[in-house]
């Protein structure tokens, strides 16, 4: 009789174990789902939230290859039902890119690789961005220029603003970056 009773508590707290585990991982799924916004960018699956705290300026360090263009806000790119960039670049042999020198705080949209452009003197800031009005990381240059950065890691970064002005002409306005170097 003891063993029967002893199983059948076993049981009980088990299966309820099981039960709240299962209904964590639900709302942890929808958590993730609300704040990551999925995309694919020439064949390849990305998901983009906006960093919840201050970027490490040591993360933008290095050459960053573009990859995607969205011809919109990041609000805009999070509510689209179907974000897939359509960035076709004008190089052949070469690639858009932006170099980020980060211990001397400097930066330089490159066209086509041609390494003709010159170095733009920028402050990373994490704080209320003039140009759209909310608290974000944002890269200020020139004075009263304002790219905000949307996240960065180790293989892609995310920048919203005028990043390349050939691109910009064309209502560009989203970039999609991955790590060359």
């Amino acid at each position: 009789m003891k063993k029967i009773i002893f199983l059948a508590s076993a049981v009980l707290i088990l299966n309820s174990c099981v039960v709240r585990t299962a209904a964590k991982m639900v709302t942890g799924a929808a958590t993730l789902g609300y704040k990551a916004v999925k995309g694919t960018v020439n064949g390849i699956s990305w998901a983009v939230s906006k960093a919840k705290g201050k970027i490490d300026e040591d993360r933008l360090d290095g050459t960053w290859k573009i990859v995607g263009v969205y011809r919109g806000s990041f609000e805009d790119f999070s509510k689209d039902q179907n974000p897939d960039a359509s960035f076709t670049s004008d190089c052949t042999d070469s690639f858009d890119q932006i170099i980020f020198k980060a211990k001397k705080s400097k930066f330089k949209p490159v066209h086509c690789s041609s390494e003709e452009e010159s170095w733009v003197k920028y402050s990373l800031e994490f704080g209320k961005n003039p140009a759209t009005k909310e608290k974000e990381n944002y890269i200020e240059y020139n004075s009263n220029n304002y790219i905000s950065v949307i996240d960065v890691n180790n293989k892609t970064m995310v920048l919203e603003g005028n990043v390349m002005p050939k691109l910009a002409f064309s209502g560009a306005k989203l970039y999609l970056l991955e790590k060359v170097k």
